[in-house]
């Protein structure tokens, strides 16, 4: 079963495809396929062309229409005779196995959805024993369902009918295992195997967390690059694994970080992404338990990116699934630097968009009310860095107070003034 686990990284093409819904708008779309470019190429991939449908829903059969797939079918038969031909199709929603089955009967290429590609992701990021384990078991989560698709050429197959009249093929009756009964066994047993060495990868991380004395935790979370492992080196001057990629960071990594006389836990957790299938949430439970046990959040944010306050929702929104809404936690406003308005003609008399806002009237909104709760940097320019590292030493110090009553600080700052 190994072969579904281990992907190789190969420079292919693809194709994106998408749809427009009541619910989901065209610049809405074009956001989500611009993030699943994004995907694509960091997993490897080259993305040549996109397809869009305005549809109610996706169909149940083929995701999109008739016309459509015939659209793409024509696409890859144009291509197919050129230097670099059509590798695969993926599309931005998760696929069920009757349409991936139908898609790649009709298209004949590689068929990948939002979920499988993530998983590869995930796969080629993985560094150590719990993320590769933790990677598996989300695989195998996901290959479960779609088994029949692989097996293909097994469908008519018969097996474990009978002697006595019973279904099964010519030559194939009996007592026996179809192909497909057999994998599923396989799976559910290796599942099985990969969920017990899990629980003791847990048990390990427990026994590690209690160990680490009179410190107050402090953890990074946020969307998928938006400077999180940026900002660890920063505070931490690690060297943690920063790239301007999707999930460069799949391991937790947690550093001990001293600002003026006060040190504490820092630790860079995994990003967060939309439509994040609810098995790998799962699968990752045990990665995210320093969040669960964090005293403070760090809630970083990319404010160049056109849809930044949708991505604030869904970490928001994944932090109540884990069950850590109500943690003290601060707004940190990343990459300032790379932030970009468009200015309005003074003659153009047509409402203001989100492309006009300059950045001093986009501190001036909400984000003014959170006072302290708020700050905006740039971890890559260190551009407000004293401020921040103030902040958090007051926010940390507090904390640190009511855990910790009697003093713990390394020594104590008016004592170092009168010294100085």
């Amino acid at each position: 079963m190994k072969e579904f686990i281990i992907s190789e990284v190969k420079t292919e093409t693809a194709i994106l495809v998408g749809l427009i819904t009541k619910e989901q708008d065209e610049a809405k779309t074009k956001e989500y396929l611009d993030e699943l470019e994004f995907l694509a190429d960091t997993a490897g991939a080259t993305t040549v062309k996109r397809f869009t449908q305005r549809v109610n829903g996706p169909s149940a059969v083929t995701y999109v229409g008739k016309g459509k797939l015939e659209e793409i079918r024509e696409y890859i038969k144009l291509k197919e005779d050129e230097e670099d031909p059509i590798g695969m199709v993926i599309f931005d929603d998760e696929l069920s196995a009757k349409q991936m089955r139908n898609i790649e009967q009709e298209l004949g290429v590689k068929i990948l959805d939002r979920t499988s590609l993530i998983l590869d992701i995930f796969a080629m990021r993985a560094q150590t024993a719990n993320a590769k384990t933790q990677v598996e078991l989300a695989q195998y989560r996901y290959m479960l369902p779609r088994l029949q698709r692989l097996w293909t050429h097994l469908e008519r197959q018969g097996g474990g009918s009978g002697s006595g009249g019973g279904k099964g093929s010519v030559g194939l009756r009996g007592p026996g295992e179809t192909q497909l009964e057999m994998d599923r066994r396989i799976i559910l047993q290796r599942m099985s195997l990969l969920k017990q060495r899990l629980t003791e990868i847990d048990k390990q991380k427990a026994t590690q967390r209690k160990n680490r004395g009179r410190l107050i935790r402090v953890a990074l979370v946020g969307y998928t690059n938006v400077g999180k492992s940026t900002i660890m080196n920063l505070l931490a001057k690690s060297e943690v694994f920063a790239e301007n990629k999707l999930f460069a960071t799949l391991d937790t990594t947690v550093r001990k970080v001293v600002v003026e006389n006060l040190p504490f836990l820092l630790a860079d957790t995994v990003g967060f992404i939309r439509k994040l299938p609810t098995d790998l949430v799962e699968s990752f439970k045990s990665t995210l338990d320093e969040v669960r046990e964090a005293d403070l959040l760090l809630h970083v944010v990319d404010i160049s990116h056109p849809d930044f306050e949708e991505q604030i929702q869904v970490v928001n929104q994944t932090l109540a699934e884990l069950g850590c809404a109500d943690k003290p936690s601060m707004i940190i406003f990343n990459k300032i630097d790379n932030y970009h308005w468009v200015e309005k003609e003074e003659d153009d008399l047509t409402p203001a968009t989100k492309e006009n806002i300059t950045l001093d009237e986009l501190k001036k909104t909400w984000m003014a009310k959170e006072h302290d709760n708020c700050l905006f940097i740039s971890a890559k320019q260190k551009e407000n860095i004293e401020e921040f590292r103030e902040v958090l030493y007051k926010k940390v110090r507090e904390l640190h107070v009511q855990k910790y009553p009697y003093n713990d600080f390394l020594y104590n700052i008016e004592e170092q003034e009168t010294i100085d």
